[in-house]
């Protein structure tokens, strides 16, 4: 399938009040964290039903071309596209994708984009050898940063929290409130897997932690153990 049949297929399902809405939702002004993206006005779910073509009618090279598109929307829709390729693929085609993923970060530019996409991009590898994702931390790009936090997810999710902990450790002096949110997310996630564990997290760290990053992470105590950490 070509790119303008993608492009096409998204032009078809646009709906002008989300086309109004999207620009404000992802802080697209000036000095704001999206600024100077655009938005045709699709939804995701519409972009999700664009996206279900056979796996073997998508090529890397559409891919590249619809993550550089102007749009949001294409550029969510390659990533879509992307990790569909990586779920059916064998082990070397799947390196091939992620280093196609990892070289093309730049048109990850917002945090839905980042959160669809670097978990199970990244998250396999990641799960044993987490350096990538330390590195990440070190950038000073925000949605680099909001990757080396997001993937924890999976990593959580499959039994291995010590990247998270470190990583969440690092941030506690950011300055932006989408790394805040992100590290509150995780550390909440690792709560349900394990609250001991959390709960070391928050006795060293909580009087340090931004207010939103230990909201999110209390959201799953109880109202009297959420108190005594909002102290």
């Amino acid at each position: 399938m070509p790119a303008r049949w993608f492009r096409r297929e998204l032009k078809d399902r646009i709906r002008p009040e989300k086309a109004a809405f999207y620009p404000r939702f992802f802080k697209t002004g000036p000095g704001e964290y999206g600024e100077g993206d655009r938005f045709l006005g699709v939804t995701v779910p519409d972009i999700r039903s664009v996206a279900r073509v056979p796996v073997s009618q998508i090529s890397p090279e559409v891919i590249v071309e619809l993550l550089k598109d102007e749009y949001h929307e294409c550029r969510f829709l390659a990533l879509v596209l992307l990790i569909r390729k990586m779920q059916k693929a064998e082990p070397a085609e799947r390196q091939a994708f992620k280093k196609l993923y990892l070289s093309h970060l730049q048109y990850v530019n917002n945090w839905d984009l980042v959160d669809l996409s670097c978990g199970p991009i990244l998250g396999p590898d990641c799960l044993n050898n987490p350096a990538l994702l330390f590195d990440l931390a070190k950038t000073g790009d925000l949605w680099q940063e909001r990757i080396s936090v997001v993937t924890n997810l999976y990593l959580i999710k499959h039994g291995n929290s010590r990247p998270a902990i470190r990583i969440c450790r690092g941030f506690l002096s950011h300055s932006h409130d989408l790394i805040h949110k992100a590290c509150g997310w995780v550390l909440r996630e690792l709560g349900k897997k394990d609250l001991e564990e959390l709960r070391r997290f928050l006795d060293s760290y909580a009087s340090k932690m931004p207010r939103t990053m230990l909201r999110y992470s209390l959201e799953k105590l109880k109202p009297a153990e959420r108190k005594k950490y909002m102290k």
